[in-house]
């Protein structure tokens, strides 16, 4: 109710707009130039154009017809664009387990830098994990300050109180971000995958095993269904808290003796958390680094529930953990760009430490 009152004397966020992949980062990434041209509409000095008209190109919705095309060309299409994805992503640079809020916004901001090639590994048909609501399947969704930075980032609108925000719907988080990602050249998300087990060669994880998800589901109801592979140079777990697909990165590196335990997460404390979450995000074993709901699991850490700042944070994190293991510029080792005007919660966000949450 606290809530429903304030937000009547709130004010939407009105930071300037930059077009498309010309914004600077939270964390001020190195720009990527856009391929995408500008749309402009001739509509608005012409009143009278009809509907129809206007914004679709010109075509008649009365009349409508498409061009013709072979059944056989739709496959071919489809078929080659993705096997030709699936051979120039089987020996990548990163790869992203799990594009929940924290994996998206990992790989969002791995991709700021074009020499870097992400492959985005998800389970489900539907990337977003549980942002695509707030808490009970409400829809708004609270980030508390200062991560409504990576928000004006995005360009994502938001009702402004003293110490957090609320987007009116979580999906306009989720779609947003997806749709900047996915737009990028050096991106690939590869739904409907499931990471079944991890590649480790002397003690260094380097890819994972995949295979489709719905084989994942039914080892158990068929005959052996063999997996396929994905090497890379580093592996990033964002499969959230424990559950039939939660916190399978951490799971398995206990399995194989290369951690001791997942005592997994505590009970909810949103303060305590949220500033555990990012500030335990790190290199868990060589090649392997832990972002997002993952982390508090193999911390024991409080859960934070529907609050959703730490998990970009916790994925930026991540991004410029990853990009210091990869040789590249990074927020981690002070050599990113425009590094002078990073705001000083963020560095702080990034600070590397390896300090067990004590909750």
């Amino acid at each position: 109710m606290a809530t429903m009152a304030t937000t009547l004397t709130s004010s939407l966020s009105s930071k300037p707009k930059t077009p498309f992949l010309e914004n600077q980062s939270s964390f001020h990434g190195i720009p990527m130039p856009s391929r995408i041209q500008p749309i402009r509409s001739t509509s608005q000095n012409n009143p009278s154009i009809s509907m129809s008209s206007s914004s679709t190109g010109g075509y008649d919705l009365t009349s409508f017809k498409f061009d013709p095309i072979k059944e056989s060309i739709v496959s071919r299409e489809m078929t080659r664009r993705y096997m030709m994805d699936m051979i120039t992503y089987a020996d990548t640079d990163v790869i992203v387990v799990g594009a929940g809020s924290a994996g998206l916004s990992c790989a969002y901001e791995i991709s700021k830098n074009p020499n870097v090639r992400v492959a985005l590994i998800e389970q489900s048909v539907s990337p977003g994990g549980g942002a695509w609501l707030g808490g009970q399947l409400f829809s708004a969704m609270v980030v508390r300050k200062p991560a409504h930075k990576f928000l004006d980032e995005l360009e994502i609108e938001y009702d402004e109180q003293e110490h957090y925000v609320v987007i009116k719907h979580a999906a306009l988080f989720t779609s947003t971000i997806m749709s900047k990602l996915l737009a990028r050249p050096n991106v690939k998300l590869f739904n409907a995958v499931a990471a079944e087990d991890l590649i480790v060669k002397g003690g260094k994880v380097g890819g994972v095993v995949t295979n489709w998800a719905l084989v994942s589901m039914n080892h158990d109801t068929q005959s052996c269904m063999d997996p396929n592979v994905m090497e890379s140079k580093i592996v990033v777990s964002s499969c959230g808290h424990d559950g039939p697909f939660g916190a399978t990165g951490v799971k398995r590196l206990k399995s194989i003796g290369l951690i001791d335990s997942v005592p997994g997460m505590k009970a909810l404390d949103m303060n305590t958390a949220e500033d555990a979450i990012v500030r335990l995000t790190r290199e868990i074993v060589p090649g392997m680094i832990v972002t997002g709901m993952e982390v508090a699991e193999i911390d024991g850490a409080p859960r934070m529930g529907p609050t959703f700042g730490a998990m970009m944070i916790s994925g930026q994190k991540a991004a410029h953990l990853a990009l210091k293991a990869l040789g590249q510029p990074n927020v981690i080792d002070g050599n990113y760009s425009d590094l002078g005007s990073i705001q000083p919660e963020l560095i702080l966000a990034a600070a590397e430490s390896a300090e067990i949450a004590d909750a």
